[in-house]
């Protein structure tokens, strides 16, 4: 089954995606096994991220970026459990 260019370009994206989330579920949990507050860890994390964002794509991306978080928390796109009606 071949794929547009646009189409495999998002699959890699995706792809990508998953792999982060997952490291990144990893460190969370050694963190949280080491006795360190999910606060903590969340602002460390957002520290580092938003630092490197910044660094190599400029304020306006970070702050792009950050209205996309906002927007799915406010919709609740980022809840565990979510109850959809």
């Amino acid at each position: 089954m071949a794929h547009a260019p646009n189409e495999l370009e998002e699959l890699i994206a995706h792809e990508k995606k998953l792999v982060a989330i997952e490291y990144q579920n990893e460190a969370w949990a050694e963190g949280v096994s080491e006795g360190i507050e999910p606060e903590i860890l969340a602002e460390a994390a957002f520290t580092t991220a938003l630092t490197e964002l910044i660094g190599n794509a400029g304020e306006e991306c970070a702050l792009a970026l950050l209205e996309k978080m906002r927007e799915q928390i406010v919709s609740g796109a980022l809840l565990k459990c979510r109850v959809l009606q």
